[in-house]
Parts: structure tokens; C-alpha cells; sequence
């Protein structure tokens, strides 16, 4: 089905994306690798798939401009570090939790989003930032003794720096596929950034398995498959289609899935008070965009 045509119902769109990236971290869990070979083999085995899926829209509409293919690989620098850092999130703090400290990105989107791009949020995203804040402190588990996690305040910062990088990775991707008819090849140049940017820092940081075992390239696979082509590219559809603050907290429905399959899938028992503050900041991103009104569609890049 044509981009154009999914466009015209683009909340659904976004949600079912979020849907199929909730997984992600489950998925990660499963191929029990480090966290640079998760975030290198998710971006490499997505690329065939989507090369193939760019070169179709190249020769349907012809080759994009030079700006917006920029922008794209911007965007994938930016992937590539929240990647590293959520992954290294799960690690600290769960697969759930962590998820759901990545998606500060919400009112962070809404502020960056009003200081880059002229898009005024509405008061309550800045009514939302002690929430949000409140909650990051009791998933940190500094109130408490035996929070869920191997470190909770370091999964926390790693976790809010996730965030921040998920945040300038949407605006990039954003603005870089404002050609609503194709989106597969931004996300293409994205993804080729991100692997290039994955694989450099796992080299360094000599935390990067070129060769792993079977079972872990089949979860590795699936994640590539399911969240990086098929999740994204409906994300891909939807992100111009809506505005940014919008866009942002519809993937909210990542995060509140994402707690819920890790505690079921991956047996996740994370603290009362960690699940207060979880929920302090899911509640916290919906009252930033709680009145934010959608704008009009734009129209088609003609080429």
C-alpha cells in the first residue's frame, strides 16, 4: 500500500508503529548480546529490506534533494547514541523501565521543537516537566533500598540521555522526510548512519561481536525486521503528517506496552515505587501534549 494512502490516517499509523518497536527491548533481552552488537546487527540486518524499498521510490519519484538526505544521516548519528545508551539502559535498569526513561523525549521534543522549528508547545509541556522529573527520581531508586536493576541511577542517566538523543533523532528524521510520498529512503539513510555509527563505537569501546551465535542473530533479525523497517517506516509515514509534539506522545504507547511485555516476557519485577514513577512520567508526557491541537496536512513535495 502506498505511503500517500496510509498517510491519511496517520494516528493509527504511529500507534501501530509503536506497537511494533514496544518490542524492542524484549527482543534485545532475548539475543542476550552487548549492547554495541545489539545496536550494530538491528541497524545492519534492516538495510537490505529497506535499500530495496528506497530504490523503488527513487525510481517512482526520482532522486531526493541533497538537504533532506543530510538531514537523514544527521538523524542516524543521532540513532546510533540513543541506541547505545537505551541499550545500555536496559542493562542497568530493565528492559521496561528503561523504555519508558527514553521516552522523556516527549517534552523534550516540545521545547526543541518550539526553539528549532517555531512550533509554540502548550503550557502544560512545561507543566509536565516536574512530573516527568518526579518520576525519573523514583526510578532511580535513591528513595528506596532494593530497587529493580543492577544500578537504577545509572540506568536513570542513561536512560534521560537516551532520551535526549531520541529527541534531536524524531526533529532530524522530522524535517528530513517532509516528501510525505517516500518514506523508506530517509529512514534508509538513517539506518546506514546509525550501523556505521554503532559499529565505530562498538570498535572503540571493544564491546562489538562480529560473530554471534545463531540464536542470537535470529532475535537480532526479528528486531531488524519487525521495529527498524516495519515499526519505523510507519513511524516514517506518520511523523510529518502530524506535529511534532503529537507525534511524540502517540509513541507514548511504546513505553506503557514495553513495561507491560517486560514484566510478562522477560519476568521484569520492578519496585512499587519504580512503578509510581514510571507511570508519574507516562502521566507527565500526556499532560504535555494533552491540548495540543493537530495542524493541517502538509501536501506532497512535487518532484
Amino acid at each position: 500500500m502506498p505511503a500517500t494512502t496510509l498517510g491519511r490516517r496517520p494516528v493509527p499509523i504511529v500507534l501501530a508503529g509503536a506497537l511494533a518497536i514496544a518490542f524492542s527491548a524484549i527482543l534485545y533481552r532475548y539475543a542476550d548480546v552487548s549492547p554495541s552488537t545489539g545496536a550494530f546487527f538491528r541497524c545492519l540486518w534492516a538495510l537490505p529490506p529497506l535499500w530495496l524499498l528506497a530504490r523503488l521510490e527513487d525510481r517512482r519519484f526520482g532522486g531526493r534533494p541533497a538537504r533532506a538526505r543530510h538531514l537523514a544521516w544527521l538523524a542516524g548519528a543521532f540513532f546510533a547514541a540513543d541506541l547505545i545508551l537505551w541499550h545500555n539502559a536496559i542493562e542497568q535498569v530493565g528492559a521496561g523501565l528503561a523504555t519508558v526513561l527514553g521516552n522523556t523525549q516527549v517534552v523534550l521534543v516540545a521545547v526543541a521543537a518550539w526553539a528549532l522549528l517555531g512550533e509554540k508547545p502548550p503550557r502544560t509541556a512545561f507543566a509536565a516537566i516536574p512530573v516527568v522529573g518526579l518520576g525519573v527520581l523514583l526510578i532511580s531508586g535513591v528513595l528506596e533500598e532494593g530497587a529493580y536493576g543492577q544500578n537504577p541511577a545509572l540506568g536513570v542517566l542513561f536512560g534521560v540521555l537516551t532520551g535526549a538523543a531520541y529527541t534531536a533523532f524524531l526533529l532530524a528524521l522530522r524535517e528530513g522526510n517532509r516528501d510525505q510520498r517516500r518514506p523508506a529512503g530517509p529512514l534508509f539513510d538513517a539506518t546506514l548512519a546509525a550501523t556505521i555509527g554503532c559499529g565505530l563505537y562498538g570498535a572503540l569501546a571493544r564491546d562489538l561481536d562480529l560473530t554471534p551465535t545463531l540464536g542470537a542473530t535470529a532475535w537480532l533479525i526479528l528486531l531488524a525486521l519487525s521495529a527498524q523497517v516495519f515499526g519505523w517506516l510507519l513511524i516514517s509515514i506518520s511523523l510529518p503528517r502530524l506535529p511534532a509534539a503529537l507525534s511524540s506522545v502517540m509513541l507514548t504507547f511504546q513505553p506503557l506496552c514495553a513495561v507491560v511485555f517486560a514484566a510478562i516476557l522477560v519476568d521484569e519485577d520492578p519496585s512499587r515505587l519504580q512503578l509510581v514513577g514510571a507511570a508519574c512520567i507516562l502521566a507527565g508526557l500526556v499532560i504535555a501534549t494533552v491540548t495540543r491541537r493537530p495542524t493541517p496536512v502538509a501536501q506532497p513535495i512535487q518532484s
